[in-house]
């Protein structure tokens, strides 16, 4: 039974909000150490002193909304070699298990790292640039990719105890929407 429709549009819109927030991101540092370095070598009266303080920012945000992503594609590290040597039944339950134990550290993630953020407020703490950034803004990015991922892995562990499907979630299998046509191969069993 697959997964009601109106979740796999809200889904679907999730997911393009994410990629296209973290491609934003990325373009922004890069327009960054641009100005910067053109400043630094070529006119250097117009150099920005706090462009590396930034792009080290961005680029935290950046890879803490593509956890979010790691975690719905199945992209973060995993012993894949143990899943594939166990049979469809069997992977479901270590999935299951690899879910739960994400949901316990991503809860954490959220729990202390709101409590950094919290801290960081209480404290007016702010970077030591000239830009006098405040950094519970910066710390902000590990509470929220932490949520983004403990929310994917209970849509994974949901998708594994209530739709699971051996075809397609078993390991070495091919996601179909994560490759193109041409590239599917059959596994030979």
């Amino acid at each position: 039974m697959p997964a009601p429709t109106g979740v796999a549009r809200i889904l679907a819109v999730w997911d393009w909000v994410e990629r296209i927030v973290v491609g934003l991101l990325g373009a922004v540092a890069l327009g960054i150490a641009v100005v910067q370095v053109f400043g630094r070598y070529v006119a250097p009266a117009h150099s920005i002193t706090w462009g590396e303080e930034v792009i080290v920012y961005i680029a935290v945000w950046a890879v803490m909304i593509a956890g979010s992503q790691l975690a719905r594609t199945d992209g973060h590290v995993r012993p894949d070699l143990v899943l594939r040597l166990l049979p469809p039944g069997a992977q479901r339950w270590v999935e299951m298990f690899n879910c739960l134990v994400a949901i316990a550290f991503t809860f954490g993630m959220v729990w202390y790292g709101w409590q950094v953020v919290d801290t960081a407020q209480m404290l007016d703490q702010r970077s030591s640039s000239d830009l006098q950034f405040p950094l519970w803004i910066y710390y902000a990015a590990l509470p929220t990719g932490g949520l983004l991922m403990l929310i994917r892995f209970v849509i994974r562990l949901l998708r594994y105890a209530l739709w699971f499907d051996p075809a397609t979630m078993t390991a070495g299998r091919a996601i179909t929407h994560e490759a193109p046509a041409e590239l599917m191969q059959p596994i030979v069993e």
